[in-house]
């Protein structure tokens, strides 16, 4: 019995322990360098172009990610399970899926030019979009980002990442401090996905690897396709869900309208990589408990979700009440419209937060159909209330959407008898059950000691 109890515990000296901790602890660096500068960058950009051409630019990209995210065929985890259950075939595996990947890149660029020609856009937002979506084949070195993955070798994705970021950052100051054009911002946006195929070219050759060791095969390109086309549906749902809100509203509206709507969106999806930072690190504890005690496990994961409900409440009440001071202090009088969708927006971080820790939670119950219904549950109810609320509303419309159809998508895992008790504990987590609970036990103990 002790024996069994010491075999499981952590051992938090041991190699392995530390190759992963260190591993985590870059992506995390990563994460919140990457946030913080993309957030004074911004809104640095945001005030120079001012809300038409901000609008614009953030319409165009919004316009290519609506089927970008075809590119990489979904195909991210499942090259890091086929790397690490067969190293011995790397080569081959990097080489199929590097290929797979640039034809898919090829197809996204032509179905993206053409929908845009056909959609009768401006010749101006023409080239936007094509100039932003040409990046899309440079996304294909990612693969080399799966490799290291999966080595558990986060430090060389991250030396990649952060250098080509850090690089297109310098340049779109650059651009704003000599009074560039609108289109050398497109053209920088696409250049980060150049200098990010360049930074994976280095840390994989710097490594002792060489690309002209890939090869293709069509075995393979046939299996992994297999595998992946559900992958490829759900990313495209997900692009739909995260992108169609600033289409629309360039279609019923105007870009300057996109661009008050994007500057809301920039600050309330600042915040996003906190739940992703907390769930990734605490959530291997979570699971651990499942093998031992089921009543710790669930107990651990309800005060994951009143953690993180207690972050995104504390972020959004002072927001609320202070968005017109904020949105006036960081973008500017001109932006002053933009008040009102961050008032409402903000509250969508709600349902974020607590869909990050509960999609961990149907990953780790082998539940992702699950996950990805309601990923098409949420996109569904967003593009028809954006249709119908934006014509009527205009932005604020659209922001009601996106927070009706993020909490529905989160909040709908209790649409199962299986995981009906996450909606009760999420549920639970926003209502400050426990929280109230502990201190009304705290305020019972102290007048007993009295």
């Amino acid at each position: 019995m002790n024996e069994d109890k010491i075999n499981t515990k952590i051992n938090f000296g041991s190699e392995t322990f530390k190759k992963y901790f260190a591993n985590t602890s870059w992506m995390f660096a990563e994460k919140i360098f990457r946030s913080l500068v993309a957030f004074f960058v911004g809104i640095y950009v945001a005030r120079y172009l001012g809300p038409g051409q901000f609008g614009l630019l953030n319409y165009a990209i919004s316009f290519a990610g609506l089927f970008t995210s075809f590119a990489n065929l979904g195909m991210d985890s499942i090259v890091v399970r086929e790397l690490v259950k067969s190293p011995e075939k790397s080569d081959e595996i990097l080489g199929t899926v590097f290929r797979l990947r640039v034809i898919g890149s090829l197809v996204t660029i032509t179905f993206v030019s053409l929908t845009a020609f056909l959609t009768n856009e401006p010749t101006f937002n023409l080239l936007l979009i094509v100039i932003i979506s040409s990046a899309t084949v440079f996304q294909s070195f990612a693969i080399v980002e799966q490799f290291f993955q999966s080595k558990v070798q986060a430090k060389y994705n991250v030396i990649a990442q952060s250098s080509s970021f850090f690089i297109a950052s310098i340049l779109k100051i650059l651009l704003v401090i000599f009074n560039q054009p609108l289109i050398y911002f497109a053209v920088v946006q696409s250049l980060e996905m150049v200098f990010l195929a360049v930074g994976y070219y280095f840390v994989y050759t710097k490594n002792g690897f060489s690309f002209s060791q890939w090869k293709f095969t069509k075995h393979l390109a046939k299996s992994l396709l297999k595998d992946s086309w559900p992958l490829v549906l759900s990313g495209v749902v997900i692009a739909i869900y995260m992108k169609i809100d600033q289409v629309m509203i360039k279609y019923f509206m105007s870009v300057k309208d996109v661009g008050y709507y994007a500057a809301a969106v920039k600050l309330c999806e600042a915040w996003y990589f906190v739940p992703m930072a907390v769930s990734t690190s605490v959530f291997p504890a979570i699971v651990n408990a499942k093998k031992t005690n089921e009543k710790l496990y669930l107990n651990r994961l309800q005060k994951l979700y009143d953690f993180l409900a207690a972050i995104a409440i504390a972020i959004a009440i002072p927001v609320t009440l202070l968005s017109d001071f904020i949105i006036n202090l960081l973008f500017g009088p001109v932006y002053q419209p933009a008040a009102t969708v961050l008032t409402i927006y903000i509250w969508a971080g709600v349902a974020t937060f607590l869909g990050v820790a509960s999609s961990q939670y149907l990953i780790s119950e082998n539940l992702t159909k699950l996950a990805f219904y309601r990923t098409l549950i949420g996109m569904i109810v967003n593009v028809i209330m954006n249709l119908i609320l934006i014509p009527k509303y205009g932005i604020n419309g659209a922001a009601i959407a996106t927070l009706v159809s993020y909490s529905l998508a989160t909040f709908s895992i209790g649409f199962t008898k299986k995981t009906a008790n996450q909606f009760k504990m999420m549920l639970k987590s926003i209502l400050f059950v426990n929280i109230i609970k502990e201190v009304l036990k705290n305020g019972v103990n102290i007048k007993t000691k009295d």
